[in-house]
């Protein structure tokens, strides 16, 4: 599903703005004089081991779910999250036959999900902005290392108001307002009032990039939850459009039918 897609020319004045005329994923590691550039393309890997300084600032009542990359829950498993009444019973009735139908099958999920997919990202670090490309859903995540705060005004979105910061080697991301969408895309959705916290950094080689993404949502869940998520960086490449085709969920429709004669 790659080819030409239309760009938001406002998004793509950032980009340009603040990477110059080099790309991301051709510009070599560097490390500024206070914090690492994780400027890159970076390829999801189930293969990297959970980073120990990141998961170990996990604070107390979070479980770390393990469904990073392909792998995902069965129905009516949630992972260790613990979920409120009204959640789990909007959970159990989930029917995927509604996911795959025409009208949702593209539809988006929240950064919360997507993340985690098995799809590549970029990254192009400035010093007042971040930019995350995601290949899933041409997902475009602007992450603001200014102080801002999200006014009364600031609307809900799949990929939220982000506001970054450093401490030490480590990349801290805050988001808040995100539209309701899928947790563990087995039923399981998180309100607009979630609330995630993800910490980047580099392995010691630069070559891997670890993060954990924790969540807290005030509606949904008596816990919280967490993923440790790595990539592995690979140079000379770049994110391509997802151009989701929704006539791909007939394909479905036809092999359920066919199933059940």
């Amino acid at each position: 599903m790659r080819g030409m897609t239309h760009r938001s020319w406002g998004v793509a004045l950032v980009v340009l703005i603040i990477t110059g005329s080099a790309t991301a994923a051709d510009a070599p590691p560097k490390r500024t004089a206070s914090h690492p550039d994780l400027s890159g393309y970076w390829w999801l890997s189930d293969k990297i081991p959970a980073d120990k300084k990141l998961t170990q600032r996990l604070p107390a009542n979070t479980v770390l779910l393990a469904d990073t990359g392909a792998p995902e829950f069965p129905r009516g498993e949630y992972g260790g999250l613990k979920v409120k009444p009204a959640a789990l019973a909007a959970a159990e009735k989930w029917d995927p036959r509604e996911d795959m139908s025409l009208s949702n099958a593209c539809k988006p999920p929240s950064i919360v999900y997507a993340m985690q997919g098995p799809f590549p990202m970029e990254i192009y670090q400035g010093t007042e902005l971040i930019i995350i490309k995601l290949e899933y859903f041409d997902m475009m995540r602007v992450v603001f290392m200014d102080g801002r705060k999200p006014d009364a005004s600031t609307p809900d979105s799949k990929t939220g108001f982000s506001v970054g910061r450093w401490e030490g080697d480590t990349l801290v991301v805050d988001t808040t307002h995100l539209e309701a969408a899928t947790i563990t895309n087995n039923g399981l959705s998180h309100s607009n009032k979630v609330h995630v916290i993800e910490r980047f950094r580099l392995s010691e080689d630069g070559s891997e990039l670890h993060a954990t993404q924790e969540f807290e949502d005030p509606l949904v869940l008596d816990n919280r939850g967490a993923r440790f998520i790595g990539w592995k960086k690979k140079t000379g490449d770049h994110v391509y459009p997802y151009e989701c085709d929704p006539t791909f969920a007939l394909e479905y429709q036809n092999q359920e039918k066919g199933s059940k004669q």
